[in-house]
């Protein structure tokens, strides 16, 4: 095991994760304390090449989540921030707003929960009727909608290169850590695959698909694991059908919001996502399979209460993904125009789902300390959106941290 000298540091802090929410926190600390040295690995030959390039790209306002929880809270900051970050530094961006669409009766008495949601966390919502849809959306119809103005869209990787180039951090690619030797009176070392160490005081997880695998390398059990969800999209051949944003009403049983249209930055329109479990962390298609992290997502108990609480659903998600026509079929909910032809298959996402070991699923950002080490163990949507206030809780408890050691 790699050793830490005393007072050999390479750097104060090191992030482990080049996502928009390791250079998020990167930036934090250095614009709150200049002068603090921070070193960020990323195993990826650039920034942002998993959860954060691989979203839908939306700005989400907040409307989904509990009062007074962390997502409430820095979504709805972090959607306000991450539209003036874009604008300063020329990132494109866009306030589109969107409509969250009921086409079932059962519906209704979640949507207009979803309007007190909103109201409860300031955003402003507008109730519509089923004529005036069309106001917003000639081609979609429902029974009723509410249009949230304050969401939008952006480019999540212009805004995480960004990040990385104004953070005055040392960004280190290709760097996958592989071992992790943690002193509580000295500091902590990490081992890189190509066999270079890096000693540090203070130690930031932002590992994403990986998080609880680092928080058990550095020696913290983390009590969840991670359970990826791959989210399968289409792209739309006539993106002229869809005008903006167009959600149907979530189960709130689920983190998933389930199959909603998104007009880009550039433009195109991307169906999505289902959302099913993935053979790997990094299983971006059903041929991706890796024995080992397969096992382990097995091995967890939650899984399995997990797969008995919600097969009903799973066998759902499971047919739209191998059936275009059932996929099709729950896109004409919203958008009855639609033809098979018009679907065209776009790269797919895969959700670092924090899981408890009872099978909750893990609803709020959830952010852990240890000694000398700082865990975001679950960030999954809309941490992009939020990516500027998670930066700086994980800041400010960093800071903490070096003052104390």
């Amino acid at each position: 095991m790699v050793q830490v000298p005393q007072g050999a540091y390479d750097c104060d802090v090191l992030v482990i994760g080049g996502g928009i929410v390791g250079l998020s926190t990167a930036h934090a600390i250095t614009r709150a304390a200049p002068g603090t040295r921070v070193t960020v690995l990323e195993k990826e030959p650039g920034p942002a090449r998993h959860q954060t390039g691989r979203n839908s790209g939306v700005i989400h306002s907040g409307i989904y989540y509990r009062p007074g929880s962390l997502k409430a809270r820095y979504a709805v900051q972090g959607a306000a921030e991450m539209v003036k970050f874009c604008a300063e530094y020329g990132i494109a961006h866009a306030v589109t707003g969107k409509l969250i669409v009921a086409t079932e009766r059962e519906e209704l008495p979640r949507l207009h929960a979803l309007v007190q949601r909103g109201r409860e966390n300031g955003i402003p919502v507008r109730e519509l009727g089923a004529a005036q849809i069309a106001e917003y959306e000639p081609e979609v119809h429902g029974l009723a909608a509410i249009h949230v103005g304050s969401t939008g869209v952006c480019d999540f990787t212009g805004v995480a290169r960004q990040l990385a180039q104004t953070s005055g951090a040392e960004i280190r690619y290709g760097a996958q850590v592989v071992r992790v030797d943690r002193r509580v009176e000295r500091g902590v070392a990490v081992l890189t695959a190509g066999g270079d160490v890096v000693r540090a005081r203070v130690l930031v997880n932002c590992a994403g698909l990986y998080c609880d695998e680092v928080a058990r390398l550095t020696g913290d059990e983390p009590g969840m694991r991670i359970v990826p969800f791959r989210g399968e999209y289409y792209e739309l051949a006539r993106p002229e059908l869809v005008r903006g944003l167009v959600y149907p009403v979530p189960d709130p049983a689920f983190p998933f919001l389930g199959v909603h249209l998104t007009r880009g930055v550039d433009g195109s329109v991307h169906i999505g996502p289902n959302a099913v479990p993935a053979l790997a962390r990094e299983g971006y298609g059903w041929g991706v399979v890796r024995p080992r992290e397969l096992a382990d997502t097995v091995a967890w108990p939650g899984s399995w209460v997990i797969a008995r609480r919600h097969w009903r659903y799973g066998a759902g998600e499971l047919r739209r993904s191998v059936s275009k026509g059932a996929f099709l079929e729950a896109v004409r909910r919203l958008l009855p125009g639609v033809e098979s032809g018009d679907l065209v298959r776009a790269p797919a996402g895969v959700r670092a789902q924090a899981v408890l070991r009872d099978g909750t699923l893990v609803d709020d950002f959830l952010i852990r300390e240890g000694a000398r080490a700082v865990h975001v163990l679950n960030a999954p949507s809309p941490a992009a959106t939020a990516s500027l206030p998670i930066g700086r809780e994980v800041g400010n408890r960093v800071l903490g941290m070096l003052d104390s050691v």
